[in-house]
């Protein structure tokens, strides 16, 4: 029996119980305005079932359990044999699980509304837990690359886009449903793919290779295949590492360790050794390995966007719903007209993100020249922004609990840990901007698709208005570019983030995100927001609701 010293009061009880997708009115009017009206209704149940699902306390157990009990390599079995597996919590399975059954892993190529559905079940699924969205990820983006080879993705295909997750290794083409990983980055090379140093030499097999080298991060190394990178006589080539061969015999893939990384605690990193019988089929040709893997990168650039909205959404909820029961100094603190300003800021900036990449979500699935060529620019400018300020509004949510929110068990350290992940993963800050100085350089369709995109705006804020003209100026002047690649990435992103809401946001939130992000009427950390703008209402969207009082 407690002491009467020990009795609970003045605690918000735990967010569970609440339908995740329907509470987060950005998430719910994005899919309602990029999907079209006869697949609405079932994206919408279907969603909502998630998104019931995702609130659940159970999904929130499954998350706890999948990274506080991490990955283990098992190198070897009882009698000496190398397995080379990796094995996991069963939460992770069950996670794993519901995410393919849920279409994350590659059922969206060519339905219709297929991106916008899946980057909105990603995002909710991303809050749950992030680890296990690396497999789905790079499963669903591994489609555009094997299209490169007709006859493996009429094979493979289906089993990434099938819904059934089996576990187990076995051949891949005898099972109900695979995942697919990726392995480019070297030890020697990082960014760099084009200084690998993996060697792939042809058998007599038209497109059969043997492969020797390493690879210095495979994440998800229990996957059923893997596309590579690999030196082969005309140059840099794909390759496709099946871990199970035909015949029932595993591949040669050595597992040496797995990575113990700062989070991302679920999911297996793993530095991985082909020892020269390690068998790889080609995919497309030989000396254009960056090209054809390249629409697979650019697919999980949108996942690195989406996984960093999901963090901010969630740590943002998580900051309302606690200063939403949480008294102090005589009334509630998301009352306080300081910590109102501090949560609608930092609404604004997960608002902002969300709407921003369901807009490229829609984009693919538009699939015309033009949106083709908007996605070619936006996604490493979203790709840049986007994950860089993820950390900065997880830390400001994690301070909005106090002690609270310091300790473990609140679930905002594993968001805080995982902040930075997707500003790292497929290509960081660096790379991003620098990606985008290639595209305005030599693709200016690309840029021509951007300035149609935010002049749709043009006219209904001033502030927009005279962003949109600086943009211009410095955009008129690439000399010297590269130093200032990153400042140039940041203003397309916030003029496009600007834009997008401007045209679909409520006023409020428009107005807000204008005044400080645009029209310079802001400080050099969250919640300083000009007081006059109507920062109730910006919280008020962003809280969370019990499904009991909705």
């Amino acid at each position: 029996m407690e002491a009467g010293t020990h009795t609970v009061t003045n605690q918000a009880p735990p967010l569970v119980g609440y339908d995740m997708f329907a509470t987060d009115l950005a998430l719910a009017e994005a899919v309602e305005r990029h999907l079209p009206p006869e697949v609405y209704d079932d994206a919408h149940q279907e969603l909502t079932s998630l998104g019931v699902s995702a609130g659940s306390s159970q999904a929130q157990e499954w998350g706890r359990l999948a990274n506080g009990f991490p990955p283990r390599l098992r190198t070897h079995d009882r009698y000496g044999n190398r397995v080379d597996e990796v094995e996991f919590h069963p939460a992770w399975h069950r996670l794993l699980g519901r995410g393919v059954a849920a279409g994350l892993s590659g059922s969206a190529w060519g339905r219709p509304g297929g991106h916008v559905r899946r980057a909105a079940a990603f995002l909710l699924a991303s809050q749950v837990e992030a680890g296990h969205g690396c497999p789905l990820s790079m499963t669903h983006a591994a489609v555009p690359a094997l299209r490169a080879e007709p006859e493996l993705a009429a094979a493979w295909e289906p089993l990434l886009a099938s819904r059934v997750y089996e576990q187990d290794l076995r051949p891949p083409l005898e099972k109900a449903g695979v995942l697919l990983g990726m392995g480019m980055t070297e030890k020697q090379g990082g960014s760099d793919v084009r200084a690998n140093t993996t060697r792939a030499e042809p058998l007599a097999a038209d497109g059969e290779y043997v492969l020797t080298g390493h690879k210095w991060f495979c994440s998800a190394p229990m996957s059923d295949g893997f596309l590579v990178l690999a030196q082969a006589p005309a140059g840099l080539t794909c390759f496709l590492v099946p871990r199970v061969l035909p015949d029932g015999t595993r591949n040669a893939f050595a597992i040496q360790r797995l990575k113990d990384k700062l989070g991302n605690r679920s999911n297996a990193s793993a530095e991985v050794e082909f020892d020269g019988s390690t068998w790889a089929r080609r995919v497309g040709e030989e000396g254009r390995g960056v090209r054809t893997i390249i629409g697979m990168v650019a697919a999980t650039r949108l996942d690195c966007v989406l996984g960093s909205a999901a963090l901010m959404r969630q740590a943002v909820a998580q900051a309302v719903h606690h200063a939403s029961y949480r008294r102090a100094f005589g009334g509630l603190l998301v009352d306080k007209p300081l910590m109102r300003n501090v949560l609608a800021d930092l609404a604004l900036e997960s608002e902002a993100a969300t709407v921003l990449g369901l807009r490229l979500a829609a984009a693919y699935d538009s699939d015309t020249a033009e949106e083709r060529a908007l996605l070619r620019l936006a996604v490493p400018v979203a790709k840049y922004w986007v994950t860089k300020r993820c950390t900065p509004v997880v830390a400001e949510a994690l301070e909005c609990l106090g002690g609270n929110g310091y300790v473990e068990e609140s679930g905002l350290p594993r968001l805080l840990r995982e902040s930075p992940l997707n500003s790292i993963w497929e290509g960081a800050g660096n790379v991003q901007s620098l990606d985008v100085l290639r595209a305005l350089q030599r693709e200016p369709a690309a840029l021509n698709a951007f300035l149609m995109e935010v002049g749709r705006a043009r006219g209904e804020d001033h502030r927009l208005d005279r962003a949109i003209r600086d943009l211009l100026t410095e955009l008129a002047d690439l000399e010297g570019v590269e130093a200032r690649a990153r400042r140039l990435a940041e203003r397309m992103a916030r003029v496009l983030q600007g834009a997008l809401l401007v045209r679909w946001a409520p006023p409020e939130v428009a107005d807000a995100f204008c005044a400080s992000r645009l029209g310079g009427d802001w400080g050099a950390s969250f919640g300083t927001l000009p007081h006059t703008l109507g920062l109730a209402a910006v919280v008020d969207r962003a809280r969370p609701e019990p499904l009991s009082a909705s």
